[in-house]
């Protein structure tokens, strides 16, 4: 009888490992917020002070401190860590606030990352400077890039949008005021698209003019065109599409002018550069151009299309130099952007402040994305698996670089998406002609009518 105990114990313990495991690997969310959260606290909690003590994160105590600790105790000083907060449990991980000693900054528990995660047993930890001398640890208890999930509660404004999610389980806005024209590179079926879609869907719902340049007959961007205010699906409509952006951007600043007359008595409140700074009646509706496949506008097969090719390349580095104070932003995806492209493709690179590589088929596609403003992460961009679709590195020109993933979004709903918000979108008089063609929704069938049986009497 002992012995059939024995063995059913045995295997009630395993069935409930393996069980832990299944769960750990198919439900990650879960198993943290019921396994591995007390686990990990707990490991915190009763190994703090050892760890930051290996991490050389301790100082040695005040001298008035010492003197108290060997008056009253007679026991050994031993150096103090940073004095830690509250742990505040998340869906995703843990968040802890350090207060630093005199003499540490940020860049040395940041150092120690790497050395917390595997002593409190969780996926990652991140540092972020809160104010001076308090840090924030932010735990991760899993990997949450490979199962996306958008937090709850987000962030989003005119013309700021969450459109993927951070490696430290945060959303990944993207804000053109901040952040005016971005750069998006990625091979075939990297993701690029869906962080295409993610994005026109967001910029969908808010009134801000939406314009396309798709090369490639419209695949990419004609599926979203009820929400266009003007489309190109060549370069002949290209070239035809950009000098007319130029003149609308070259109409705002007329109209900054002569708002600008700072007459004498003025108020400085209304003085402005931009048109950010003009009365809500007399802005005009912000205008983001999309450009899929840069490429197609810098290649050219003969040579009498080279004069059209120097044209737009001209007419786009005009863009991206003077339209964020005309409220005009620019949008660059492609598969390669170097200076094999031809004169201008560097010039043009270099206005654009954000970069997002996703998976490349070679180092020199990352060195183009990221080589200049973050070169380790060039490494990391690099390293991103095929398996791994809409994973990406985004950085700016700020140095900073941290790795994002899109959330799935099928183009039937974000097709369905841009045709709910159709009404959003502004009159520009000057992009009229360019305005795309949506045929109307067919009206769907319910089945053949049939005629109804006679009435035998």
């Amino acid at each position: 009888m002992t012995d059939l105990v024995t063995w059913a114990e045995l295997g009630g313990s395993l069935v409930a490992i393996g069980g832990g495991a299944y769960a750990r690997h198919a439900y990650p969310a879960a198993y943290w917020s019921t396994v591995g959260l007390p686990i990990s606290a707990a490991r915190l909690l009763a190994s703090y002070t050892s760890t930051m003590d290996a991490c050389g994160l301790t100082v040695e105590p005040p001298r008035w401190r010492a003197l108290a600790i060997r008056a009253t105790t007679r026991r050994e000083v031993r150096p103090v860590p940073p004095r830690r907060g509250l742990i505040r449990p998340t869906s995703t991980g843990l968040r802890i606030r350090l207060r630093l000693a005199p003499g540490q900054e940020p860049a040395d528990v940041a150092a120690s990352a790497e050395r917390l995660r595997h002593a409190w047993g969780v996926h990652a930890v991140y540092v972020r400077d809160i104010k001076p001398g308090v840090v924030e640890l932010r735990l991760v208890g899993f990997d949450v890039l490979r199962k996306v999930r958008m937090p709850r509660r987000t962030v989003s404004d005119h013309l700021r949008v969450p459109v993927a999610l951070r490696e430290d389980a945060t959303a990944f806005v993207r804000d053109y005021r901040a952040v005016p024209h971005e750069l998006v590179l990625g091979a075939t079926l990297s993701g690029k698209s869906m962080y295409l879609r993610n994005l026109l869907t967001k910029l969908a719902a808010q009134p801000v003019v939406l314009v396309g340049i798709d090369c490639k007959r419209g695949v990419e961007l004609a599926p979203f065109a009820a929400r266009f205010s003007a489309l190109a699906t060549d370069p002949d409509q290209a070239a035809e599409l950009l000098p007319v952006l130029v003149k609308e951007m070259e109409d705002r600043y007329d109209l900054i002018k002569a708002r600008q007359g700072l007459a004498p008595g003025i108020p400085d409140e209304q003085i402005t550069s931009d048109i950010w700074g003009l009365p809500d009646d007399e802005r005009p509706a912000p205008i983001v151009l999309f450009i899929d496949e840069v490429a197609e506008l810098f290649l050219v097969a003969a040579r009498k299309e080279e004069e059209r090719r120097d044209e737009m390349v001209t007419q786009l580095i005009r863009l991206a130099q003077l339209g964020r104070a005309a409220g005009i932003y620019l949008e660059v995806c492609g598969q390669r952007f170097g200076a094999e492209l031809g004169k201008g493709a560097t010039m043009l690179r270099a206005q654009l402040t954000g970069r997002v590589c996703h998976r490349v088929n070679d180092e020199a596609s990352a060195k183009m994305a990221l080589g200049d403003i973050a070169p380790e992460a060039v490494y990391a961009a690099c390293a991103i698996a095929a398996e791994l679709p809409g994973l990406a590195v985004v950085g700016d020109t700020s140095g900073g670089w941290s790795r994002i993933r899109t959330p799935y979004l099928s183009l039937d709903e974000a097709a369905a998406t841009c045709r709910e918000a159709a009404h959003l979108t502004p009159d520009v008089p000057a992009l009229t002609p360019f305005r795309p063609y949506v045929p109307p929704v067919p009206v769907r069938d319910s089945g053949p009518v049939t005629a109804p049986l006679p009435v035998v009497e």
